[in-house]
């Protein structure tokens, strides 16, 4: 059995895709998923699956949540070994440290082509710097993200892939429920 982790995109933000987290878990429970524990309100889901193919997880996730909760979204399933290699992988340590909610860690539905880089420096008009580290997005807003030009919309459209992000305190937390979840 293999801790995992999944990320709903565009849950419970701004109004929208409003989904009670007691119900997306029971929807995880019908689906054979052992122990789902969800994180804040913003779609994430720690759990233990057996030999699951990843895409057809998603797959599977994603149509059960548009017919449970009518909700359309995409899922960006990840095991405790990605995420825990995606924390130590961090290009950025020094702004992580000091300044952990203007890091965001975006997770990609696939890894972009070799040009991505290049077409997501054209796409940075601030102070943010990023770092593609395979299906990872790293990202820091040095001005906060509130203002900051360089949103999902303009992230993917520079990847060519979906993403969902996260915050470095909160990408830490959530490591923190992979290693602990699966030991109750």
């Amino acid at each position: 059995m293999t801790m995992c982790l999944a990320l709903l995109r565009a849950v419970n933000v701004g109004g929208t895709g409003k989904v009670p987290m007691a119900d997306l878990a029971a929807m995880f429970t019908e689906l054979g998923l052992a122990k789902p524990k969800t994180y804040l309100a913003t779609g994430n889901v720690v759990f233990v699956a057996g030999c699951h193919d990843p895409e057809d997880l998603e797959t599977q996730l994603a149509e059960r949540a548009q017919t449970h909760f009518g909700l359309k979204t995409t899922f960006f399933l990840r095991d405790a070994a990605e995420w825990d290699a995606m924390l130590a992988a961090n290009p950025f340590p020094d702004f992580a440290e000091g300044f952990p909610s203007r890091l965001l860690v975006y997770s990609l539905k696939s890894q972009p082509d070799g040009l991505a880089e290049n077409r997501m420096a054209e796409a940075l008009k601030g102070r943010e710097s990023v770092r593609l580290i395979g299906r990872h997005l790293y990202a820091t807003y040095p001005d906060g993200i509130a203002d900051s030009k360089l949103t999902l919309a303009v992230i993917e459209k520079a990847l060519s892939v979906a993403a969902t992000g996260r915050n470095w305190n909160t990408a830490n937390k959530l490591a923190s429920l992979l290693a602990s979840h699966g030991r109750r």
